[in-house]
């Protein structure tokens, strides 16, 4: 089995922390009446970015919250050996992780994108 990068699992718990934190009681108490805005429950949250290589016309990594290894393609014109940046966002409904959106970007732009479980 490949051995593939995978993001920072203090920065993934930072991330899960911050999204509950949003909807715990306590939290919510201290908004107070102001909070007139419905909230549906949903956050998308980062958790952070990592170096990652394209190797085979794609990107391949380790994603947490038991998702596993994956592999996005990578447009033709960004060649093998090109270091990109992936980073993750975790999907939350009332702190409950749902899903990732995993974000990969060369040179600050944007050449793939794909959610993974509800987001």
């Amino acid at each position: 089995m490949a051995s593939y990068p995978e993001f920072d699992s203090r920065q993934i718990q930072a991330a899960l922390d911050a999204a509950r934190e949003m909807h715990d009681v306590a939290s919510l108490q201290r908004a107070g009446p102001e909070t007139a805005v419905p909230d549906d429950g949903h956050i998308q949250i980062a958790g952070g970015c990592i170096s990652v290589t394209v190797s085979g016309g794609k990107v391949c990594l380790n994603l947490p919250l038991g998702i596993g290894s994956v592999c996005l393609p990578v447009p033709a014109f960004v060649p093998n050996g090109t270091v990109a940046q992936a980073c993750i966002h975790i999907c939350t409904t009332f702190g409950i992780p749902t899903g990732v959106t995993l974000t990969v970007s060369v040179a600050g732009n944007m050449i793939v994108q794909k959610s993974f479980g509800k987001c």
